[in-house]
């Protein structure tokens, strides 16, 4: 009993006093301006709330809840967090002993060396058990490994997440272009056509040229061409949006009309530089980072011997007397295996380790630099483009008036058909380019919330953020 006691004791003590080899994980310090680029205003509350929401369209908001119930990749992203988390129960159970049972029987003559005069018949089972004691650190960091793992895999699916809401919300956004550019084309047609009617009786009657019925049809056609290339797209998106739903391809519902679209608030802009401590891709990189600390530990411990306790308490009957008796046996013993002389393998296995923890230091910080170029082209297209929108507006409406204006002075004969052709395709164009602007302009304001990290995905999140203690400015 004394034994097992001496035993029991330094099961316990071991592991406790044990060093771990490796460097312990620091958080790297990188430094970070305290504001964005192009800021103009004061940080606003809007940072955190479920960004989408702003857009203040109800269906946008309900094709982003079924992405983030049905998609297969946050799905995927999702078991990854349930593999990582059996992962790190199955890393953490080398640090305790291991119990297991063994028996066997045998009878006959042969004792494995030689042949015997009588037949042997013996018997034995017992629990056996049996630890590696960590004196070295080599489960701890690997339990450490596999912690990191698990709380990298949960910010890789929020990345997930944000990276899904953000292209469903674009994806959403270039349909509703294309919807407004055919109705566009559409319209076009149908005044071209009205336009060609009267053009094909005043050449009927020997009124125009030729030449003027011929450009009247060229336009037409161009507007007839122009509706099964927007069809096309439209089709093509809406499958494409399909998928992010976790859906087969089929024809997606829309809520308000490009033009009806909610203008946005003037964006936080004066966001201080630490809000991209909330960005999960910077976060899933940081956590890397320390994983990938903790296989230095891992790599060092192998290069020291291991040190095995084994025990085994069980019954037995033999008739070999100098070993076991009939009845209860018991046995204690331990072992120790360590490597020798490898042609410096084991170094060498330090050095790799130590290269890729190198190698993901420079991945984080990396991560952190293009976290920042987001954000500041996320704010720079949100400036330009309201410029240009405004601009291009009034472009549009002018082309309205002097298209209006050219047909007027043509029914008159004070001009040309070449100017009414003129003036048409310019507000064809105009039009085409006005949608596809509102529809980048709207998209930079997705790029822009996903670079400051999407905003939280649930109420609680946001709470928990803002009780949290403020950080001191730097």
């Amino acid at each position: 009993m004394k034994k097992l006691v001496k035993i029991v004791a330094l099961v316990i003590i071991v592991p406790l006093t044990g060093c771990m080899m490796g460097p312990n994980f620091q958080k790297p310090d990188v430094e970070t301006p305290y504001n964005f680029r192009f800021a103009e205003s004061e940080p606003e509350a809007a940072a955190n709330l479920k960004w989408w929401e702003l857009f203040n369209d109800p269906v946008l908001n309900s094709l982003i809840i079924t992405a983030l119930t049905d998609n297969k990749d946050a799905m995927i992203a999702a078991s990854r967090i349930e593999e990582a988390r059996a992962s790190l129960g199955f890393t953490r159970a080398d640090q305790y002993p291991r119990l297991d049972i063994e028996g066997g029987a045998r009878v006959g003559t042969f004792t494995g060396v030689s042949r015997s005069s009588t037949t042997d018949k013996s018997a034995y089972i017992a629990p056996v058990l049996s630890w590696e004691i960590d004196f070295w650190g080599k489960y701890r960091r690997s339990t450490e490994f596999a912690r990191a793992q698990l709380m990298a895999s949960e910010y890789s699916l929020r990345t997930v997440q944000i990276g899904l809401i953000s292209e469903v919300a674009g994806t959403y956004y270039l349909l509703l272009d294309y919807r407004l550019r055919l109705f566009i084309s559409k319209s076009t047609l149908d005044s071209r056509q009205k336009s060609l009617d009267i053009i094909q009786k005043r050449f009927d009657k020997g009124i125009i040229p030729e030449l003027d019925l011929n450009q009247a049809q060229i336009q037409k056609e161009i507007a007839v061409a122009a509706i099964p290339l927007y069809e096309r797209l439209i089709a093509n998106t809406e499958n494409a949006l399909s998928i992010l739903l976790g859906k087969f391809p089929g024809e997606i519902e829309t809520g308000y009309d490009l033009n009806d679209q909610t203008f946005l608030p003037d964006i936080p802009a004066g966001l201080p530089s630490s809000i991209l401590e909330r960005r999960p891709d910077v976060a899933e990189a940081m956590y890397l980072l320390e994983a990938q600390t903790a296989k230095i530990g891992v790599a060092e411990a192998l290069r020291f011997p291991s040190i095995t306790l084994t025990g085994l308490f069980g019954a037995a009957s033999s008739e070999l007397s100098s070993v076991t008796t009939d009845g209860g046996v018991w046995s204690v013993g331990g072992s120790l295996f360590g490597p020798l002389f490898n042609f410096n393998k084991n170094i060498e296995r330090v050095e790799i380790e130590k290269e890729r923890t190198r190698q993901t230091l420079y991945f984080y910080e990396n991560r952190v630099l293009n976290a920042f170029r987001e954000v500041a082209d996320a704010l720079n297209e949100i400036q330009t483009y309201k410029r240009q929108i405004s601009s291009v507006e009034r472009k549009y409406t002018a082309a309205k008036n002097a298209a209006f204006l050219s047909k007027l002075r043509y029914d008159k004969g004070v001009t040309s058909y070449l100017e009414v052709l003129e003036t048409e395709r310019t507000l064809f164009s105009v039009g085409l380019e006005l949608s596809e602007l509102k529809q980048q302009f709207y998209n930079a304001y997705v790029k822009l919330y996903k670079a400051l990290g999407g905003g939280w995905l649930s109420k609680e999140e946001m709470e928990q953020v803002q009780n949290q203690p403020e950080a001191p400015k730097k």
